[in-house]
C-alpha cells in the first residue's frame, strides 16, 4: 500500500464522517459502503453517549465535524508534503489513548497508519466505541489496512515504539515502563488566555467556546486567564452568557455545586455567575466550572514567564500578544500539522 492509497482511504473516511457532523444526522447517497456502516455508526454514537455522560450529542457532533473537515485529500497532502516516506520500514507502534474528549487519540492513530506503520491501540474505557468502528470502515475502503490495526485490552506486548498519553503520574510510569523503546510520552497540559481589556464582544464570546467546549475537559480548553491589574470582569461574564445552558447538564451542575461549596467553606475569594466561577490562582489546571486568573503588570514580563512554562501549556490564546498565539475561538479546531505538545509525531514515526 503506497502513501496515496493511505491518503485516499482517510479522505473517504472524512466523507463518511461528514454525514454525522451536524445536529441532523443525514445519510448521503454517494458515500462508499454506507449501507454497511451508516446505521452501525449511529448506534455507536448512541453507545458512546450512554457510556460517558460527558460525550453529549453536541460534543460528539463537534468532534466529528472537525475530523470530517480535516480528512480531505488536499488537507492531508498539504500536511504530509514536507516529509519523505521513501525509506519507511513498517514497525508496530503502540498507542495508549486518553478518553477525556471524543476521539482524542485519533490524530496519533492517523499519524501511525499514514506513515506506513502497523498500529496497536489500547483505548481508554471512557472512549471505546467510536474508533474500532471507524477502523473497520477504513479496512473496507482500503483492504490493505487489514492486519495493520489491532485493538487490545490487556498488557501491551510485541511493539517497536509507543505513543502514550496520560496524567503526570501515569507519565512517570510510562517513562519507566517504556524506557527501552522509542516513545512520545504526553503529560498534563492546560491552555491559557491573555486578555488586555481591549477585546471585542466577539473576541470574548469566541473565548467562551475555548473555555466551555467539551465542558473544559480537553488540554486545549482555556483553564487560566492572565488579565491586567484592575481588569473589569463584567464584559467577560457578559460574553460567557452564550454558554449559560451548560448548567442544565447534571454532571456539569454537580461539579459546579461541589466546587462552589468547597470554595465557600474554605472562604476563598471568587466570582460566579450561576454557571461559571473565576478564582485568582497561580495554578494552570482549574476544576470543572472554574477558571483561574492571575494579574500581570507588564506584557513582556508575562511573555517571558509563559515561555518559561511552555512545557505546561498546550495553547496560548491572545490577540497580537505572542507570536505562537491562537486566535480566540480556535483552540478546539487544530490543523493536522498542529501537534500536541509541539512534538512532531510524523517526524518521530519516520525515524523509528
Amino acid at each position: 500500500m503506497n502513501l496515496q492509497q493511505r491518503i485516499n482511504a482517510f479522505a473517504k473516511l472524512g466523507d463518511f464522517l461528514s454525514q454525522f457532523s451536524n445536529e441532523k444526522i443525514q445519510k448521503k447517497d454517494d458515500i462508499l459502503f454506507n449501507d454497511l456502516f451508516f446505521d452501525g455508526f449511529k448506534h455507536q454514537l448512541k453507545l458512546a453517549r450512554e457510556h460517558n455522560g460527558w460525550f453529549n450529542q453536541d460534543n460528539l457532533v463537534f468532534a466529528l465535524d472537525g475530523w470530517s473537515k480535516s480528512l480531505t485529500t488536499n488537507n492531508i497532502t498539504h500536511w504530509l508534503n514536507t516529509y519523505s516516506f521513501n525509506n519507511v520500514t513498517s514497525k508496530k507502534v503502540a498507542i495508549i489513548m486518553a478518553g477525556n474528549i471524543p476521539l482524542v487519540g485519533f490524530h496519533d492513530f492517523l499519524s501511525v497508519l499514514i506513515s506506513g506503520h502497523d498500529v496497536v491501540v489500547k483505548q481508554s474505557s471512557n472512549d471505546k466505541h467510536l474508533l474500532p468502528f471507524l477502523a473497520k470502515y477504513l479496512e473496507h475502503v482500503e483492504p490493505e489496512f487489514k492486519g495493520k490495526i489491532t485493538f487490545i485490552e490487556d498488557k501491551l506486548k510485541d511493539f517497536d515504539a509507543v505513543i502514550a498519553t496520560g496524567s503526570d503520574n501515569t507519565a512517570r510510569y510510562f517513562e519507566y515502563y517504556f524506557k527501552n523503546k522509542p516513545s512520545i510520552i504526553r503529560k498534563n497540559r492546560n491552555s491559557v488566555a491573555v486578555l488586555t481589556g481591549k477585546e471585542t464582544t466577539e473576541d470574548l464570546e469566541a473565548l467562551a467556546d475555548d473555555i466551555f467546549r467539551y465542558y473544559g475537559l480537553g488540554c486545549r480548553n482555556v483553564s487560566k486567564l492572565y488579565v491586567p491589574e484592575g481588569y473589569d470582569f463584567q464584559d467577560f461574564f457578559q460574553a460567557m452568557y452564550k454558554w449559560k445552558d451548560v448548567i442544565n447538564d447534571h454532571k456539569y451542575a454537580n461539579n459546579y455545586d461541589y466546587n462552589k461549596a468547597v470554595y465557600l467553606m474554605s472562604e476563598f475569594d471568587m466570582l460566579e455567575n450561576g454557571f461559571l466561577m473565576i478564582k485568582e490562582d497561580q495554578s494552570f489546571s482549574s476544576p470543572i466550572a472554574t477558571i483561574f486568573y492571575e494579574y500581570y503588570n507588564d506584557v513582556n514580563t508575562l511573555k517571558n514567564d509563559l515561555f518559561s512554562k511552555k512545557s505546561d501549556i498546550q495553547c496560548v490564546v491572545s490577540k497580537g500578544i505572542i507570536d505562537y498565539e491562537i486566535v480566540f475561538g480556535n483552540t478546539q479546531s487544530p490543523n493536522l500539522w498542529n501537534y500536541a505538545d509541539n512534538v512532531d509525531t510524523v517526524d518521530f514515526l519516520l525515524k523509528i
